[in-house]
């Protein structure tokens, strides 16, 4: 069996990329061989930190819904086509309307580009959320939508924690893969290789904040709050949150999700680190009683300290909060090279498909994982 880890030394396979934000999911990609020719996103500052590490003239900053796939010259073709279409409205932190609320049709746009650009794969990523959305109607319209696209697509989910691949962090993602049936390559999600029982142990929220007082400063990204809360936090013990504070103690704080007061755990990866701040969600350091830097939130989303963040504080917060986390998607792009450079055996996907079609949503969740092998190791 091939070596993937000798893929990184082969040409860089073309890549579009939607719904970039400031280019996490891009930059596992890269880092696995791939470079991105083209990318949007709406958002002025993510679309500057892209910029600043991807270069001039990849991203365009405009409304998905404005462009045409189909006419727009200055779109090329590609390889592969990746993007994690806006999730807010599939979230189960926040409310969930799905497919009726103001972003949850949004993935058709990315249909679009799956029609005009026929690549023989596309990577989509979103919330866990997704699944249970209108009542499992959500996600059993997208699957549809994707399968349909195009010349048709052989399209395998699967429910990631990106913890189980590298990443310093409890982090669930639905990754939807598709194939282009024609071209038989039978595609299998890549298994963990970090936690209990793998060749890997979990990375830790320790190792991946050690020394980095030392690559930035501090008080150009310190978050203020006040010493009533400071005072709060130093009650609240390593890996807690608002709950152990008594709800009879004047100091309690009434929370509705684990992240209000969540201070990080120095022996096990993060809990997940979210955009959204205030009302106590900001994720808190350990020992010291502070929210968390942005450099830190950075390091737990698997960000190298050379990628470079454009905006406000809280922009970049909000950027890295929402992004994907870089090293969990490596071995993902690893397992689709293959298909690329025509090292593979091939199948009748279209038999593998219909089967698909005709499983339960938890059933198609857990197709690969009978099949999965980790074949090498990846560092």
């Amino acid at each position: 069996m091939r070596n993937f880890v000798d893929y990184e030394q082969m040409v860089e396979l073309k890549m579009l990329s939607l719904f970039s934000g400031c280019g996490g999911f891009d930059w596992g990609f890269h880092k696995a061989g791939y470079k991105t020719i083209w990318a949007n996103d709406i958002d002025e500052w993510a679309a500057k930190t892209f910029t600043k590490n991807f270069g001039q003239n990849i991203i365009t900053q405009k409304n998905i819904e404005d462009i045409n796939p189909e006419t727009d010259n200055s779109i090329p073709n590609c390889d592969l086509i990746i993007g994690g279409f806006p999730c807010q409205d599939f979230s189960v932190v926040w409310k969930q309307p799905g497919l009726e609320g103001d972003r949850g049709n949004l993935y058709k746009h990315y249909l679009r580009f799956i029609e005009a650009k026929r690549p023989k794969a596309f990577v989509a990523e979103n919330v866990k959320g997704l699944l249970t959305a209108n009542k499992g109607k959500a996600i059993e319209e997208v699957l549809k939508g994707f399968s349909n696209a195009g010349d048709g697509y052989m399209v395998k989910i699967q429910l990631y924690n990106f913890a189980d691949y590298g990443v310093p962090q409890f982090r669930e993602r639905v990754l939807l893969v598709g194939i282009r049936l024609d071209t038989g390559f039978n595609f299998v999600h890549p298994a963990p290789t970090h936690g209990m029982g793998k060749k890997k142990q979990y990375k830790t929220t320790g190792q991946a904040l050690k020394g980095v007082e030392k690559v930035f400063d501090f008080k150009a990204d310190e978050i203020k709050i006040a010493d009533k809360t400071r005072k709060l936090l130093e009650r609240i013990p390593e890996g807690g949150n608002f709950k152990d504070i008594p709800a009879n103690d004047p100091d309690y704080v009434k929370g509705m999700i684990s992240h209000v007061y969540r201070r990080i755990k120095l022996d096990e990866p993060a809990k997940t680190i979210i955009a959204a701040g205030g009302g106590g969600t900001w994720g808190y350091h350990y020992p010291e009683p502070r929210p968390l830097c942005n450099r830190e939130r950075a390091r737990l989303q698997s960000f190298p300290d050379s990628f470079k963040f454009k905006g406000t504080v809280a922009e970049i917060r909000r950027q890295i909060g929402n992004a994907v986390p870089p090293d969990g998607v490596i071995l993902l792009a690893k397992t689709l090279k293959p298909l690329f450079e025509g090292n593979y055996r091939k199948k009748d996907i279209r038999a593998i498909n219909e089967k698909l079609n005709n499983l339960t949503l938890k059933e198609r969740l857990e197709y690969d994982s009978k099949k999965q092998t980790t074949g090498a190791v990846y560092d």
